[in-house]
């Protein structure tokens, strides 16, 4: 599976590392992606999410039933 946030859908971005010399060579940005279980209490079962932490801050504020909700509607959750 890829390393993309399935509460917000954040993934690496690309950019450059730019020495002293101005040398310019490819790199990924990465999220701050964790791993982490969730209890649904309407189905009485743990779910495991991989979340950025902006992912956990969405999840804190509307709940996890609804943010569950979210991730499947924008095709981020199977």
């Amino acid at each position: 599976m890829s390393r993309i946030c399935q509460i917000t859908g954040k993934r690496a971005m690309v950019g450059n590392n730019v020495s002293h010399a101005n040398n310019k060579t490819k790199r990924r940005f990465e999220i701050n992606l964790l791993e982490k279980k969730f209890y649904l209490p309407e189905t009485e079962e743990n779910i495991t999410l991989k979340v950025s932490a902006h992912g956990l801050r969405i999840i804190n504020r509307v709940g996890i039933e609804e943010a569950v909700e979210r991730g499947k509607r924008n095709g981020f959750i199977k």
